[in-house]
């Protein structure tokens, strides 16, 4: 059995009890007659349009203009935040000059400099990967800033009593003392980054979920929008679990203080 299949075995077999509960109390609303069908479809009816969505090829187009989107959008962002979190983290001059200003644009909402985003860039995919990209540089850029600025003095007093030069102190000592702040900041980036997707394909988009969710509402189809936040949902969790697995392996020590993956 190939290492990539086992992972997502695991990973079908932790959600499946929540699965299934979740499967329970969407029919018993629907059959029950507690939610009107007209605005909450039975899971037959999504589970059709999912059907139709997969058979007529526009999923997997949908999926692959999403996904690449996000992928680009979080490896810029997440290396940004990691890199820009260490010298704001270890060097108190380029905290004093850049600190204050990351908080004040922290403070933004992401979603909300998307008209600015594209009158700066147009509505091509440049302004939706920037856009994904500005908005996982935070988490990512705050959780790599308290790792950093935390890592016990000994830990360096040791390495350079060892005769350790910088980039091995960086490497051997720093990256992993951090490594569980890292790993939190880019676990609070993989979901920021499928919201963002979704909000940037909402204009000018002609494919992706978010495309697809848009037309869908125009088209009153909520069948057929159920159907693909289920897809981005189901996107956002196996990213998830597949980065943290792989980081998990990089640095095996983080498997210590959390052993639930």
């Amino acid at each position: 059995m190939s290492r990539p299949y086992s992972t997502l075995q695991r990973y079908f077999q932790r959600i499946l009890p929540s699965l299934i509960f979740f499967i329970i109390i969407w029919e018993s609303l629907v059959k029950l007659n507690i939610i009107d069908k007209a605005i909450f479809p039975s899971l037959g009816s999504v589970a059709s349009a999912l059907y139709l969505w997969f058979s007529s090829g526009e999923m997997a187009r949908d999926i692959i203009a999403s996904s690449w989107r996000v992928a680009l959008g979080l490896v810029i962002g997440t290396f940004l935040g990691i890199a820009v979190g260490f010298l704001t983290g270890r060097i108190k001059f380029t905290n004093i000059l850049l600190g204050p200003i990351i908080q004040m644009i922290r403070s933004l909402p992401p979603v909300a400099i998307i008209p600015l985003i594209i009158i700066w860039f147009g509505i091509g995919d440049t302004a939706k990967i920037f856009s994904i990209s500005f908005a996982v540089f935070f988490p990512n850029w705050i959780n790599t800033h308290i790792g950093a600025e935390n890592i016990p003095i000994t830990y360096l007093w040791c390495a350079k009593l060892f005769k350790a030069n910088k980039v091995k102190i960086f490497l051997r000592v720093m990256l992993p003392a951090s490594a569980q702040h890292i790993i939190a900041g880019i676990r609070t980036g993989i979901p920021i980054a499928f919201i963002m997707v979704y909000v940037s394909e909402l204009a000018g988009a002609s494919s992706g979920l978010g495309y697809q969710i848009s037309i869908s509402h125009l088209a009153y189809r909520i069948d057929k929008m159920i159907a693909a936040l289920i897809v981005l949902g189901f996107l956002g969790g196996i990213s998830d679990y597949l980065i943290t697995s792989v980081i998990k392996n990089i640095f095996p020590w983080t498997k210590l203080q959390d052993n639930r993956l």
